[in-house]
């Protein structure tokens, strides 16, 4: 490597994005390696975007008096290890040897806690608004390639496939198939999203 350029990866931590520190995330089990990403999507105040909310959500930084619908996340603590923004900002707030605390009661082929053994990715969307932008799947796709590169990736779920029935995210307006044809991976990397 040139003496003059950086690793992509220094401590977990990625060399291009924003790296935000949330206080929200603890030690992965010993042993145990990130194996599967989770796509989110989020937005604060519901269907708005655009706000610095989300990262002060993940930061514990929230002021509550803001919106109605903050008086509910009084006291909650969550974070995602990146936030991809609607103009394909992207943000880190744990590093990916750290476990964040993203996916909750969650199971995946057997195994819970998926936060022990994921890596969580929230996009700045809905699940009934539609479509993301293509500016963050070109995001997504560049994160996701540097993420297989580093670390045992072997699986990508959505939150509403490791934990159904309780979350909807990114749901049907997410394209598992353009992720998947811009990775060049095989169906085995995305058999949980199907159907």
């Amino acid at each position: 490597m040139h003496p003059t350029e950086s690793k992509l990866w220094t401590d977990g931590w990625y060399r291009f994005a924003k790296h935000v520190h949330s206080p929200n995330f603890g030690a992965r089990p010993a042993n145990c390696k990130a194996q599967l990403i989770v796509i989110h999507s989020i937005s604060l105040p519901p269907h708005q975007f655009g706000s610095d909310h989300i990262e002060r959500f993940f930061c514990n930084q929230l002021n509550h008096s803001e919106h109605p619908y903050f008086q509910g996340l009084v006291g909650v603590q969550v974070s995602a290890h990146f936030l991809i923004k609607r103009n394909s900002d992207l943000i880190q707030f744990v590093s990916c040897k750290d476990r964040a605390w993203h996916a909750g009661e969650s199971t995946f082929q057997g195994k819970e806690n998926c936060n022990d053994f994921s890596i969580g990715i929230e996009l700045e969307g809905a699940e009934w608004a539609g479509t993301f932008e293509p500016g963050q799947y070109e995001t997504l796709s560049a994160l996701c390639s540097s993420l297989i590169g580093e670390y045992p990736v072997m699986h990508f779920a959505g939150h509403e496939h490791i934990s159904p029935g309780r979350k909807k995210d990114p749901g049907s307006g997410f394209y598992w198939s353009y992720l998947q044809r811009s990775l060049g991976l095989s169906d085995s990397f995305f058999h949980q999203t199907r159907g």
